[in-house]
């Protein structure tokens, strides 16, 4: 799904790059739904070489979901999963 930079929790991932971890989206100015019951969120950017690949958003039933232990091993996912892709 396309999200405009800045847009949402994604797009505002997208565009700082950093991560977002949302304890309530409903308190997210803009916030995009995706799924109507979900109350947490995490979005982690995609970045090789300093080039934006895209976001990886995980969405929680449970507010307050995602913790520092999520984004620290969420974030080594990442790493691993970028440096398989090709070059």
């Amino acid at each position: 799904m396309h999200i405009p930079l800045g847009k949402g929790v994604c797009g505002t991932c997208a565009s700082t790059l950093n991560v977002q971890r949302v304890d309530d989206v409903h308190k997210f100015s803009g916030h995009i739904a995706c799924d109507c019951a979900s109350n947490s969120e995490i979005v982690i950017p995609l970045i090789k070489k300093d080039t934006l690949l895209g976001v990886l958003d995980i969405d929680s039933y449970e507010f307050s979901n995602f913790d520092e232990t999520d984004e620290y091993y969420l974030m080594q996912f990442c790493e691993i999963l970028i440096s398989s892709l090709d070059s």
